[in-house]
């Protein structure tokens, strides 16, 4: 018999599982719930069609998969609308103050600064479901252009956009262009502009940050994890310029090679970025940051770029800025760094150090933004589909440390040494008795971000295993040649105030559904092959 592989994807089997067994009940439901509209006589030739509803939107399921959906980036969907109604609000502050700078008397100056509501740009609008939550789920927003380079793609977008009503029709406006072509003859025209492409957005990048206003937002997908995580090194530096290193933070290690790469590409147009907030989720990586223009402020970039130095026997990893201050310059130019002062090899398990980066070293969240984001995920849950999964990811970023770049793995630490595994709050304890501070990360449940250095936290694995000796084991294994040296402190496990997280929430939600993943890119066919059926 024949199998399709494609039925374990999980957009299709949801598609057989959620449609009623009962053929007459499922042709009654096709029929309210997708009417063709009278006035479309294509549609009333073709028949009813499935509709899929998210949110206050509804749109027409495209069985032949020619333009793509995908079900698992409601989590997607759900976080960029709260961060776009957070942006408004901040728009409506910076309006006002600068209402109140101008003055009444100043003409010139309150024409400049006359609100305007946001313009945004999805720029791989597909079936168009993205724009239109845009349109109708988001209160003070202008005008939403919706483009794509596939006719198929463009056609759906607008009977989506006529079924969802006259709000839609009279916001979205969807155009079939190529994104990189139409961003590059639009420059500083649109206040938000949306990258999420199936895969890599390299390629868009340049045209993106110069199509963003002054001052506005660019959200971006990437959802080659395998290059950006360390799996195709050689490609993730072709796309993005970095090179990965695999490793348990190698997640967040991705979000900061993607804002170094679109920092890489601001600058050559005299822009820099601010993120708001960077998020890793489920087969994905998201990044929301801030564009704005200053060339004198272009010039400090290479101090929040960095190269990192891990070893590749314990995992201890090292970061040097690229850039630094020169003591003497009032202007506060960047110059090039020293050589970071590291020995040939590592000083706690002798084996030698592998480089990767360049990547973001500066914060990744703005602590103010997520918790006005969060809070109003809160207040208006009932909007958001995904809500539980959003408000874990957001609680956990809303408490991250955000002067640590990278994270250690309390798993990885004891993996090397063999040894029994402290709680995550002994550890935190631990640390924080040493006069630093800790936070975990919503990459990882098994994640210390902190500020401590390696040799502090080798220092208190040693002192761990002196209360729970190991058995000793032959050979110059990396854990071996770390207890083979004395701590050069006394670790202190006692509880201390603030190690744990207080506040009884979920941050790490499991996956709703079974095949819980990316969808099939739109025009593939899903592969068969022939299974003997014979007993």
């Amino acid at each position: 018999m024949t199998l399709s592989l494609g039925l374990l994807r999980s957009g299709l089997l949801n598609r057989r599982i959620n449609q009623p067994a009962n053929q007459v009940l499922r042709l009654h439901l096709a029929f309210s719930s997708a009417s063709p509209s009278p006035s479309d006589p294509s549609a009333a030739a073709a028949g009813p069609q499935t509709t899929i509803r998210e949110g206050k939107v509804e749109i027409f399921l495209d069985e032949s998969n020619s333009v793509f959906y995908n079900k698992t980036q409601v989590n997607n969907r759900d976080i960029s609308i709260a961060v776009l109604r957070s942006f408004i609000l901040k728009r409506h502050e910076e309006y006002a103050a600068r209402s109140r700078k101008a003055g009444p008397g100043d003409t010139t100056l309150s024409a400049q600064a006359k609100y305007k509501e946001p313009k945004v740009l999805e720029a791989l609008a597909a079936s168009g479901l993205r724009a239109i939550r845009y349109a109708v789920e988001v209160d003070g927003i202008g005008e939403v252009t919706a483009v794509d380079n596939n006719e198929a793609a463009v056609e759906a977008c607008k009977k989506n956009i006529q079924h969802n009503g006259s709000l839609a029709s009279s916001k979205v406006v969807p155009h079939h262009a190529d994104a990189r072509v139409y961003m590059l003859t639009h420059p500083k025209e649109f206040d938000v502009v949306d990258l999420d492409p199936y895969g890599s957005p390299a390629a868009f990048l340049d045209s993106a940050v110069q199509c963003v206003a002054d001052g506005g937002i660019l959200m971006c997908s990437a959802t080659d994890m395998a290059v950006l995580a360390g799996g195709n090194a050689e490609v993730c530096f072709s796309k993005y310029g970095s090179y990965p290193l695999r490793g348990k933070h190698c997640h967040e290690m991705a979000l900061r090679i993607l804002l170094a790469c679109i920092e890489s590409h601001a600058i050559r147009h005299k822009r820099y970025i601010v993120p708001i907030i960077s998020v890793h989720m489920d087969f994905y990586i998201r990044v929301f940051v801030r564009i704005f223009t200053s060339a004198s402020t272009v010039k400090s970039s290479p101090l929040k770029l960095a190269h990192v130095y891990q070893c590749t026997g314990c995992n201890s990893f090292y970061l040097q800025n690229i850039g630094r201050i020169h003591s003497k310059d009032k202007e506060n130019i960047a110059v090039p760094n020293f050589r970071l002062t590291l020995p040939e090899v590592c000083s706690e398990c002798g084996h030698q150090f592998v480089m990767g980066g360049p990547l973001w070293s500066y914060p990744i969240h703005d602590k103010v933004w997520a918790a006005s984001i969060l809070s109003d995920i809160h207040a208006m849950r009932e909007a958001y589909p995904a809500y539980p999964k959003i408000s874990a990811i957001l609680s956990s970023v809303s408490e991250e440390l955000l002067e640590a770049p990278l994270f250690v793995s309390l798993h990885n630490l004891c993996a090397i040494l063999k040894c029994t595994t402290p709680t995550m709050v002994m550890l935190q304890c631990a640390i924080r008795n040493a006069g630093y501070q800790v936070s975990g990360s919503h990459v990882d449940p098994l994640a210390l971000k902190t500020d401590a250095p390696m040799s502090v936290i080798w220092d208190i694995m040693r002192c761990w295993v002196k209360l729970h000796p190991v058995k000793h084991r032959p050979g110059n294994h990396p854990g071996n040649v770390i207890l083979s040296q004395e701590p050069k402190f006394q670790a202190k496990f006692s509880r201390v105030l603030g190690a744990s997280v207080t506040r009884k929430r979920a941050r790490f939600m499991p996956n709703p559904e079974k095949y819980w993943g990316p969808g099939t890119k739109a025009g593939r066919n899903p592969r068969t092959f022939q299974m003997d059926n014979r007993n």
